[in-house]
């Protein structure tokens, strides 16, 4: 994935962003360089989602700036809602550039959906699976936050999306991951370890097996205590991460950058930046050290040898 990534940057990405520095910023500028020297980084994520890691002092973390509180839905929305009773609701989306599934996966879905006593809303816009129950709204659109934030929201079945993620910590929603492409499969097993998520594979996907995970998450407390858990955590903070952004972006502005921020090792040779140098030095002392020892060791064998070989003569 690595190697086809950096060819993806050469060939499509690359070209496209240095005629644009060239553009507009001035002939013989390209975008590698100047992404090397930003003076700030804001970074979508936050260590409630992300695992611990060495970072830099010019990265702000902003994970969840878009995440608000719910809004009241719209009436009929709000009817479906409540009609669930005390079973609750569970909401489904796959995100925007996933409007359907393939038809057996979308059939073997909506089976599994009308065996559960919850209510569910799902997003959707390829053709009505034919196995659709009556506890089941279909919609082109749905406002997801305010499901979200709905107090009979039971769970969320979503492609693994940073935005859907996100959201769901915000609102402690646990969540059943249908990891896709990108991004989405190493953010939906970050959930899995932090025991907020249970994942599908879509490969092997089946009513069965879909219906045992829905209902892990639904009957198993442990999925929502961790989630309100992760919940509590990112909202207990001195700065909301919008204010923070701002706050740093006005930084840079009122300071003409932050250069004291920003490591200059982008600056440094390839050599020099991975320690070649220090690496070709350090062996070659070694290898001075174990060639004089050798040496020595071999004149002083070479000086015994001779000897008992006159002694043989006398």
């Amino acid at each position: 994935m690595y190697i086809i990534a950096e060819i993806q940057i050469v060939i499509m990405i690359t070209p496209t962003n240095n005629a644009l520095c060239e553009r507009f910023i001035g002939p013989g500028t390209s975008y590698f360089p100047l992404l090397q020297s930003a003076d700030l980084w804001l970074h979508r994520v936050d260590f409630i989602f992300e695992f611990p890691r060495p970072t830099m002092p010019n990265i702000v973390y902003m994970g969840g700036f878009q995440c608000k509180p719910s809004k009241p839905l719209p009436q009929d929305l709000e009817d479906f809602v409540q009609s669930s009773g005390e079973h609750g609701v569970i909401i489904m989306s796959l995100g925007t550039l996933i409007g359907q599934l393939p038809d057996d996966v979308a059939e073997a879905i909506a089976e599994a959906f009308a065996e559960l006593p919850q209510k569910i809303i799902w997003r959707y816009k390829g053709k009505r699976p034919s196995a659709l129950g009556n506890n089941t709204l279909m919609m082109d659109w749905m406002p997801q936050n305010d499901l979200l934030g709905h107090p009979k929201t039971r769970a969320f079945v979503a492609h693994g999306g940073t935005n859907g993620i996100q959201e769901a910590i915000y609102h402690g929603v646990p969540i059943i991951g249908f990891g896709l492409i990108f991004d989405q499969p190493d953010n939906l097993s970050k959930m899995r370890v932090k025991g907020v998520a249970n994942n599908v594979d879509f490969a092997t996907v089946d009513k069965d097996s879909f219906l045992k995970t829905v209902k892990e998450v639904l009957y198993e407390p442990s999925y929502r205590e961790n989630m309100q858990r992760l919940s509590k955590l990112h909202k207990d903070v001195p700065v909301k991460p919008l204010d923070n952004a701002i706050f740093w972006i006005e930084f840079v502005m009122r300071h003409k950058g932050a250069a004291h921020l920003r490591t200059d090792s982008y600056k440094m040779p390839w050599y020099s930046y991975h320690s070649v140098d220090v690496i070709l030095f350090l062996l070659s002392a070694v290898s001075l050290i174990i060639l004089t020892i050798y040496a020595v060791i071999k004149y002083f064998c070479c000086r015994i040898c001779m000897r008992k070989t006159k002694n043989k003569l006398q």
